[in-house]
């Protein structure tokens, strides 16, 4: 019979001190184990458990390291950037180490070429250029232009060079305007940004394009490029066109919002004032291509930034056309420097950037600037490194409890906008997995913040001697997925960490 003795709370700690002493002395022995009650033990023994701590050794990877949803991208105008006869591709003559730093394709689409006629639409080369993204690991940032001055050349040249309004929008009584290219004589046409007709098939065109792509993981986001130059929300170029009132923008942007409800929307470079703000509250997130020719352009992001949105941005123009800027502000732009575009990314806690616009595919860039860059991969949008790792075994004679204990900090400029989920694992010397240690870990998007820290716990139980983590040879992998479906059908992992240890597969070996 178990004798349990209760103490009362007494203002005289002697008098504590003496029916301790009285009760060890009648009842028990202190400080006796089970070889008290005699060769055979009894069944309240207590019960003696061997305990073993392994501390694991981490270290930062040494060398870019590329991850989902975040980081740099280089144009990529159609499938055939993955053909060897294109030198600045991946697989080009150049050996284009750029593409050691891309996550995510982006580029333009003619918003004619797109939907030729009324009610007509043709995805067939932007599929193409999806699926051989797609086949790299890579998604794709959208952009439908509906009109681009790069193409007018001449004076009064062939409207499809420049105007890529779909010609059936005119044919159904779309106004267009005469303009003049600002710094020449040339002469050119140009869409009535707010004509209710112009309005109507960009609505449409827009309902068509989130029927085929909305939650579609091919596309990273789509810019909202409805208006102006480039589709960027202005006219800076076009002289005698006018952009439309704030509220036919945001109507615009409302009518998106109730479309997408999955895929991230932008808005463009020049949506400002309450037209941003707006755009902010519907959880559509800004870009900005004024990027180091334009002092202060980084601090534009910071409101999408503080409302939790991932934030995009492109330099004013190509590396080597910023290397010749002369720095004279006002009236010209500030020539690329290493040290404002590290600025850059950091000030505007950029989660999305593009490494060059030129035809060159990043390659001059990487070329000058190949270890800055492969750092600062790792400081662009999230970040995740294991900063202590150690596992806790204790054993005894009815189970054995392994507990793997780590801390995680993101050593990023942004949170990580997606949904992670962390997996840990017994793996055997090839890296196989042998059994899960505890449950998938899941880490929900915009929570982990940057510069943040934060502890899990993996916890294994085994009955008697039968633990995996017992075993010869077997150590410990870390994982994460941007799915629990991934990790069940067993697919690798498509997340990184920054540690060394990393193995093929994408799993981070952790060792003593």
């Amino acid at each position: 019979m178990d004798l349990i003795v209760i103490l009362p709370m007494h203002r005289d700690s002697k008098f504590l001190v003496l029916i301790a002493f009285f009760v060890c002395m009648g009842f028990v022995a202190c400080g006796d184990d089970a070889s008290s009650s005699g060769p055979e033990g009894d069944e309240n023994s207590a019960v003696v458990a061997d305990t073993t701590k392994i501390t694991y050794a981490l270290k930062r990877f040494d060398g870019p390291l590329s991850n989902p949803h975040k980081g740099f991208t280089v144009p990529t105008g159609g499938a055939w950037v993955f053909v060897p006869e294109f030198e600045y591709g991946p697989y080009g003559s150049l050996n284009n180490k750029a593409w050691d730093l891309v996550s995510y394709g982006s580029g333009h689409q003619q918003w004619n070429k797109l939907n030729p006629a009324k009610g007509v639409y043709d995805w067939t080369e932007l599929e193409k250029l999806l699926n051989a993204l797609a086949e790299h690991n890579m998604g794709y940032a959208l952009r439908v232009l509906p009109y681009t001055p790069s193409f007018i050349k001449s004076d009064f040249p062939p409207e499809e060079d420049y105007d890529w309004t779909p010609p059936f929008v005119y044919e159904m009584g779309a106004k267009k305007i005469q303009i003049d290219l600002r710094g020449t004589d040339y002469h050119a046409y140009a869409p009535v940004w707010d004509d209710s007709i112009y309005i109507w098939a960009a609505k449409e065109f827009a309902k068509a394009l989130a029927e085929k792509y909305d939650g579609d993981p091919r596309i990273e986001y789509i810019d909202i490029r409805t208006f102006g130059e480039w589709g960027e929300w202005h006219t800076s170029h076009i002289l005698g066109s006018e952009m439309p009132a704030d509220s036919v923008l945001i109507d615009m942007l409302d009518y998106y919002a109730s479309l997408f409800k999955k895929t991230q929307l932008v808005l463009p470079s020049n949506g400002f004032g309450d037209v941003y703000t707006h755009a902010l509250e519907l959880g559509i997130t800004k870009r900005d291509d004024g990027f180091i020719g334009i002092p202060g352009r980084p601090d534009t992001l910071l409101r999408a930034y503080n409302a939790n949105l991932p934030t995009i941005a492109e330099n004013i123009a190509g590396y080597k056309t910023m290397l010749a800027y002369d720095d004279l502000i006002p009236g010209g732009n500030q020539k690329w420097t290493p040290e404002r575009w590290v600025d850059a990314i950091t000030s505007a806690h950029l989660t999305y950037y593009v490494l060059d616009q030129d035809s060159d595919c990043g390659y001059n860039f990487y070329k000058d600037n190949k270890v800055l860059a492969d750092s600062m991969s790792k400081v662009i949008g999230y970040n995740f490194v294991v900063t202590q790792a150690e596992l806790v075994t204790i054993e005894n004679a009815k189970d054995t409890t392994s507990t793997l204990n780590i801390t995680v900090k993101n050593t990023g400029v942004a949170p990580c906008f997606f949904d992670v989920y962390m997996v840990a694992e017994f793996v055997d010397s090839t890296g196989k997995a042998l059994a899960q240690i505890g449950e998938t870990v899941r880490i929900p998007k915009a929570t982990f913040k940057d510069g943040g820290s934060q502890d899990f716990s993996f916890v294994y139980k085994a009955a008697g001697k039968a633990n995996v983590a017992t075993q010869p040879g077997v150590s410990i992998a870390l994982s994460l997925y941007e799915s629990e479906e991934s990790f069940k059908k067993g697919q690798n992992p498509t997340v990184r960490f920054d540690n060394e240890g990393l193995l093929e597969n994408k799993k981070l070996l952790l060792k003593p």
